[in-house]
């Protein structure tokens, strides 16, 4: 089984809780971009091409609503699992996220084996989806 690392983009304004999260999958080997612009983020996400994103809604430029958008809007960053961590506990407020196209939502404060637990999931999935056996590969 190959032991390549995968990439994981933090999108976060708060820096303290951008470094709880990054420390949470470095544990997990994990290479870990942390961004606190959601404008920033943009343009680093298409540069990048992470195996996976952790987004906070509650930006001070754009809403994480707004990145997660963008994403799914263009092809070569739709099939990025997008985790939202956010303190929008509302079921209204998981139901937007979702409805958006986020792979899964979990609230602040998160602990250390939901978040690490999840983003394993959810690459996983990514990783069995982008392998589809009845792809033409001619």
């Amino acid at each position: 089984m190959p032991s390549e690392t995968k990439k994981i983009i933090i999108v976060e304004d708060e820096p303290d809780a951008a470094d709880l999260f990054e420390e949470m999958l470095r544990t997990s080997q994990y290479q870990v971009i942390k961004i606190h612009s959601s404008i920033s983020a943009l343009s680093i996400i298409q540069a990048e091409l992470p195996d996976a994103v952790l987004l906070d809604l509650m930006m001070p430029d754009i809403s994480g609503l707004e990145v997660l958008h963008f994403m799914r809007r263009e092809p070569e960053l739709q099939q990025i699992p997008v985790v939202i961590v956010s303190a929008k506990t509302l079921p209204s407020d998981i139901r937007t996220g979702m409805d958006a196209g986020a792979t899964a939502y979990l609230t602040k404060p998160v602990g250390l084996d939901e978040l690490r637990e999840t983003v394993k999931r959810v690459m996983r999935a990514a990783d069995r989806s982008n392998t589809d056996p009845t792809m033409d590969v001619d």
